[in-house]
């Protein structure tokens, strides 16, 4: 590929999209929204959607995107000596006044350096001069621990950008209009609430060991995360087939999630459980119904959507067909199971996390066997006849009844498909544990890597004369990798930039021993209640030590009802 294949790949993207928003590239204010992933991935996640449209209503911004590029045409920049560009303009990412990144997966933290290098943007914020863009990340990895990759980053959005997104860029406005240096701006966003300054937090080690910050003259001991109500829709602003979900049009139905299970980040850093209304939904289904796209319904639990009938009625009325990001088997109705039915969909998918009841009091995951057997039965009298269920090994307090309990669970769940109608499949989708900041886990050890993988190749041997039943495990070696990424403080950042420059995670390991850094301590070491995290300087709104109670119940098996008007248990609602 040369120059002109490449310029003509990000012109054939752009004129194959149908945008709700017209840009103006010649705006003052230059944004580059960045997602670290191929164009394929990153047009499927919404909040860049939401973000990008709200930027480009600005009457003085643009905001064009800028996507890692698939293998052979990240060879042919190398090649070519080409900048990262925009698909909008082909605009060179350091020619951008700000380059902002959308954080959304650990393993994409390597590509972030990668991309900021072949953008022609010095990776380390240290380096930048008063000629490069400010760079600033969001997202949920930047919400729950931005220290892995703070390195590389000048301001970071912590919780939802809505809104907040506009003051912060009103103040990079402000700052440059009145000639003040970018050190000064930079450091004057975290006077914003919601913004998050890395340098203004020198962190410091002991015994090379994580143990604080010492804080510059005005930076804020806490950075209180953002969040606003829903008050208009979120949903594509783009629509493209060149995507994961090409044929669908997205809805966010409903954001946060108020069933406080324990292990789950989005449950406790996205709380107070909101919901939009319904003829707020109903106008972003006529639009896909326009465009003569599939609805995706997104959110925590669609299911629990409190007028879902009737959101998944006036869909089936206009003819169409839709998805669910996520389901629970017990608020799961027939009327929702009935139009996925019609919808084409072919396999149910429930996530019970573990097999026993035991384990799941510990989580405090409130799905029974019967939950499930009513799944079935409502999938078989729809014709759904496949099953998909979500596992998780290597929780807390987990033991070999425990595994057991998951062949038990997928034998008993698969015979009682067959016993309603439901001729499929049943999958396991099995995944490691991996414990994340801001739930009760997040000073738990993970389960050994050895003992996990034994655990897994159980659980397959056992269930392989079953041919009814497919086991499916994602690598244990990659969710150990996140595992230390999800809890890691800022000396990883140094480790992710040298694998950037060489084989990205499949350096990790090396580079994390080059560096004199355990992923052992990072993953196995059990926290104290006392110690202080990365993550310790950030506010979710929780009141201090709720986390510390739900581990105690956790441990108790004591379970924990779902967030209701006026509850003030966690805080977040003073």
């Amino acid at each position: 590929m040369n120059r002109k294949d490449l310029i003509d790949r990000l012109q054939e993207l752009y004129y194959n999209e149908d945008s709700r928003v017209t840009i103006n590239p010649h705006s003052s204010q230059r944004v580059a929204m960045v997602y670290p992933n191929t164009y394929f991935v990153g047009m499927s996640n919404l909040g860049l959607h939401i973000i990008y449209e709200e930027i480009n209503l600005r009457p003085d911004s643009v905001c064009e995107r800028i996507f890692l590029p698939e293998k052979k045409e990240l060879d042919a920049y190398d090649k070519t000596k080409m900048p990262l560009m925009s698909v909008e303009t082909q605009r060179p990412m350091h020619q951008f006044d700000v380059v902002a990144f959308d954080v959304t997966f650990e393993m994409d933290y390597f590509n972030i350096p990668l991309m900021l290098r072949h953008g022609r943007v010095p990776v380390m914020s240290a380096d930048r001069t008063e000629f490069d863009p400010i760079v600033i990340a969001g997202g949920p990895c930047t919400t729950f621990n931005p220290e892995p990759f703070a390195d590389f980053i000048d301001a970071c959005v912590i919780g939802e950008g809505e809104g907040l997104v506009t003051r912060l860029l009103d103040r990079i406005r402000e700052g440059r209009n009145n000639g003040e240096s970018r050190a000064d701006i930079i450091a004057s966003l975290a006077s914003i609430e919601g913004i998050y300054v890395p340098t203004l937090y020198t962190p410091i080690y002991e015994d090379n060991r994580f143990i604080g910050y010492t804080l510059a003259e005005k930076a804020p001991k806490t950075i209180k995360r953002h969040f606003e109500p829903l008050t208009s829709g979120g949903e594509t602003v783009i629509a493209t087939d060149f995507t994961e979900f090409g044929a669908m049009y997205i809805i966010e139905v409903a954001r946060g999630c108020g069933r406080h299970c324990r292990f789950c980040m989005a449950g406790y850093c996205f709380r107070v459980p909101r919901v939009r209304p319904l003829e707020v939904l109903k106008e972003g289904v006529d639009r896909a119904h326009a465009l003569g796209k599939k609805v995706g319904l997104m959110g925590a639990a669609i299911s629990d959507y409190p007028e879902v009938d009737e959101l998944v009625t006036y869909i089936r009325s206009k003819e169409m067909r839709y998805s669910c990001a996520s389901l629970r088997a017990d608020s799961l109705t027939q009327a929702v199971v009935d139009g996925l039915a019609d919808s084409g969909q072919k396999t149910i998918t429930i996530a019970p996390e573990t097999g026993s009841e035991r384990l799941r009091r510990v989580i405090n995951k409130g799905i029974s066997e019967d939950n499930l057997r009513t799944a079935a039965q409502l999938s078989a009298k729809s014709g759904i006849q496949h099953m998909r269920l979500y596992i998780m090994v290597g929780l807390p307090t987990e033991t070999d009844e425990d595994i057991d309990a998951i062949i038990g669970l997928a034998e008993r769940t698969q015979a009682h498909m067959a016993e309603v109608g439901c001729n499929g499949r049943l999958t396991l989708s099995i995944n490691p544990f991996i414990p994340k900041p801001f739930t009760p886990f997040q000073w738990a050890p993970m389960d050994n890597q050895k003992t996990v993988e034994r655990k897994l190749q159980y659980i397959k041997k056992s269930l392989q004369k079953n041919r009814r039943i497919e086991v499916l495990i994602e690598s244990p070696k990659e969710a150990y990798i996140q595992g230390v990424l999800a809890r890691g403080d800022r000396r990883l950042s140094r480790v992710i930039a040298a694998c950037a420059m060489d084989k990205g995670s499949k350096s990790f390991k090396p580079e994390m021993k080059a560096a004199g850094l355990d992923m052992d301590d990072f993953n196995y070491r059990e926290r104290q209640f006392d110690e202080y995290l990365p993550w310790s300087h950030l506010d979710m709104g929780m009141k201090e030590g709720y986390l510390e109670l739900e581990w105690q119940r956790a441990l108790d098996e004591a379970y924990t009802p779902p967030c209701m008007e006026g509850c003030k248990r966690c805080g977040v609602c003073q």
